[in-house]
């Protein structure tokens, strides 16, 4: 584990303002935007620590929605896609609204209810450059596009394409 500046201290939890949820590092949270228009944002929460009069921060690595992205939003991306940016910050934890998921785009297909706290992430996203890993995806179907789970496919019982 990191060493810890003088003065603060490491937690292992933090209980949500309002709420009985506790998050601690691993979790993943939403975070209240400044604009209230605007949806929450989606971190992994790395660490947790309190100063001398008991301030909570977090550092967290944050997830972006595709149309956060230098490329933006493609019609494959999926209405619950992120993904896990190398971008970290430090952030009051006050400003954590709530706990959600983000599952593997595998786990994500396999779900048979999908929740609003659920959300995928196939990608990592280099913030700085635009660049992903994996650079490439499997193609589907005969528009040869990665496979959308918002979108029903039907299989050809003949030929066996989507």
């Amino acid at each position: 584990m990191a060493k810890t500046k003088p003065g603060k201290k490491d937690l292992d939890s933090y209980a949500i303002k309002g709420t009985n949820k506790v998050v601690r590092p691993g979790d993943c949270v939403l975070m209240r935007p400044s604009d209230s228009d605007k949806p929450p944002y989606v971190a992994r929460v790395e660490k947790i620590e309190a100063d001398h009069r008991n301030n909570v921060k977090v550092r967290v690595r944050w997830y972006y929605r595709p149309e956060e992205s230098i490329g933006g939003r493609r019609q494959f991306h999926g209405a619950k896609e992120l993904f896990l940016s190398d971008h970290y910050d430090v952030q009051s934890a006050h400003t954590i609204e709530g706990k959600c998921i983000v599952h593997t785009f595998k786990n994500y297909t396999k779900l048979e209810n999908v929740g609003a706290e659920d959300y995928f992430c196939r990608f990592e996203y280099k913030a700085a450059t635009g660049g992903f890993t994996p650079d490439r995806v499997a193609v589907y179907c005969k528009c040869e596009m990665p496979y959308n789970p918002d979108d029903l496919m039907v299989q050809c019982e003949g030929c066996k394409d989507w």
